[in-house]
């Protein structure tokens, strides 16, 4: 099969061809069809975790076909449509698996992509916990972006409190924000979205935004209190500048959801914390349940993500593309299969 790894921390990404994998037990082979090019791929490009083995295939936004079943493994059958996302499994007995928090596994964390070969190949294997059903009306290369970028924002959302009514803002509108501007409009919130530019109103509009603030022009905070103070603020841009200058608008017990991983630090007053209970959180991705909570969601809402597509042979080129930031909005590779 032909698959794409990086053989050392800030190698290059290089195509070439191994075996195809068997499964073990407890695990399935998937065909895969389509996978995302994410930002979180430069944990393995660039050898930022130790816990990634190289040589590494990377990906962890796939879509494919359930190919072949190893040993153990109930419940999955050949033939099925599924994804897989960056939660790979959990350990089960560690303090986190044992509150149900398996998103923060402490022991022996799975992660697709980094801890076993992901979705930039042909053919992966990976354990049963790691699968998410596929439902009609999502193609491959629909499916992809949201095993992450979907999964991410929409659990981060559910999960936030907020109810419908509530005034919720998206702060970026690029591979994650163009998603949770979408989510956030079909769950009934007031959304707001958050860019840079008044050229990015009409898609803003589009995705289902009530509201639009060019971050450039006007002052976030001011205006997000013009209409009563957000509940929650989405920050999926990747700066801790942007992410400072909202916190002012956020209302009575609002707070800032952190998707994007920013490089320079987050600035508060913790004043302005106090005064209204404000509070700032992060939110990771979600578990093979959560994925198919949202693919579900994304169906019966009309949710789509907006893609990009490359042959796997270009993964290089993809890869660049999406690390420029000029990506249109989440870069998908596909094996024509």
């Amino acid at each position: 099969m032909r698959a794409v790894q990086v053989a050392k921390p800030k190698g290059p990404l290089e195509i070439g061809n191994r075996e195809v994998p068997e499964p073990g037990a407890g695990s399935v082979r998937i065909k895969i069809q389509a996978c995302g090019v994410c930002h979180s791929d430069v944990v393995v490009k660039e050898g930022i975790w130790p816990i990634v083995g190289y040589p590494r295939v990377p990906g962890h936004e796939v879509a494919g076909i359930v190919d072949a079943i190893g040993p153990g493994v109930a419940g999955w059958s050949s033939g099925q449509r599924v994804g897989v996302g960056w939660y790979g499994g959990h350990c089960g007995h560690c303090d986190s698996c044992r509150r149900g928090d398996f998103m923060t596994c402490q022991s022996a964390p799975q992660i697709t992509g980094v801890t076993f070969d992901g979705g930039y190949a042909e053919y992966m294997v990976v354990p049963t916990s790691a699968l998410a059903l596929i439902p009609e009306g999502l193609s491959p290369v629909e499916a992809a972006p949201l095993m992450c970028a979907g999964v991410t924002t929409f659990n981060s959302l559910r999960n936030s409190g907020a109810r419908p009514g509530d005034t919720v803002a998206v702060l970026g509108l690029g591979g994650l924000g163009h998603l949770g501007v979408q989510y956030a409009a079909k769950m009934g919130f007031r959304t707001v979205a958050i860019a840079r530019g008044g050229d990015k109103e009409t898609l803003a509009e589009k995705l289902g935004a009530q509201h639009y603030i060019d971050s450039q022009s006007r002052d976030v905070a001011t205006e997000l209190q013009k209409l009563g103070g957000a509940r929650v603020i989405l920050a999926t841009a990747t700066s801790g500048k942007a992410m400072s200058g909202a916190l002012g608008g956020l209302g009575v017990d609002g707070q800032l959801i952190v998707l994007g991983a920013a490089e320079d630090p987050i600035e508060v007053n913790a004043v302005l914390l106090i005064q209204a209970r404000r509070s700032i959180r992060g939110w990771p991705s979600g578990t093979s349940a959560d994925t198919q909570d949202t693919l579900s969601f994304s169906v019966l809402m009309g949710v789509r993500p907006m893609t990009e597509i490359f042959a796997l042979e270009r993964a290089a080129e993809a890869y660049e593309h999406m690390m420029s930031g000029k990506a249109r909005f989440r870069v998908v590779l596909t094996t024509g299969a």
